[in-house]
């Protein structure tokens, strides 16, 4: 009950998530029967990111859902900081053969630049979780900042629930993805363990952040989205 309270207390749109920090999001889809090499080149060149003053991409490993491979979110901080001439210059040297040796093996792949929580926040959520739960938006015209709001409400929500939130990442530059959320979770009993609280207990909830009635937070959201995907991916460490 004091969760709901605290969410209430803060009202809708008063969330104010902290998305500060740059990243450069990929995903890629490897070529047929090339998957575990290119996990392979990854793992293998992680040292070479700090050497390059680049962070080590947090990693993740479809299990369902989208057709992508494999998700790599690269910190940035900032496009200032990661264009500056001397990072651009170790960049070049240490990525150019191991960006070859990766093409090879893959068949597609999208970018896109996007603005989430700070990356300590990120490593450290990420660090407690063996799944992830991932859904990419399009917005409807107009409505992309509805949209992130929904998505603090609902963050508000799952709190309230005592659930993991989830982190926000929102584009800057790049693939069609508005927004995306990652949630974290121990193992898919504890994914679907929403599903054991009890429905009066959602609805007081999804009343104090704003929504109409916990069963109305999905249709809320189809009201603002041309299009979106849901992934199942495992973290690679």
């Amino acid at each position: 009950m004091l969760q709901i309270l605290i969410a209430l207390a803060a009202g809708p749109g008063q969330f104010q998530a902290d998305t500060s920090y740059l990243y450069r999001t990929l995903l890629l889809r490897a070529a047929p029967g090339e998957l575990l090499a290119v996990i392979d080149l990854y793992q293998q060149h992680r040292p070479t990111y700090a050497a390059s003053g680049d962070g080590a991409p947090f990693i993740a490993r479809h299990r369902q859902g989208d057709h992508w491979d494999l998700m790599l979110i690269f910190p940035m901080g900032s496009f200032a900081a990661y264009y500056a001439p001397d990072r651009i210059t170790r960049r070049a040297q240490a990525e150019q053969a191991f960006e070859a040796r990766v093409a090879h093996r893959v068949s597609w792949r999208e970018e896109v630049f996007v603005m989430g929580p700070p990356v300590d926040v990120i490593r450290e959520r990420l660090a407690g979780g063996a799944l992830y739960h991932i859904e990419m938006f399009v917005a409807l015209p107009g409505k992309r900042d509805e949209l992130f709001r929904e998505r603090e409400m609902e963050n508000a929500y799952l709190a309230a629930l005592v659930r993991p939130q989830n982190l926000i990442f929102t584009r800057v530059a790049g693939a069609a993805w508005d927004l995306f959320t990652l949630g974290v979770y121990r193992d898919m009993t504890h994914f679907a363990a929403s599903d054991q609280i009890p429905a009066e207990r959602k609805n007081d909830a999804a009343l104090a952040v704003g929504f109409e009635a916990a069963d109305r937070i999905g249709t809320y959201l189809r009201t603002l989205i041309l299009r979106h995907h849901d992934t199942l991916a495992a973290p690679i460490r």
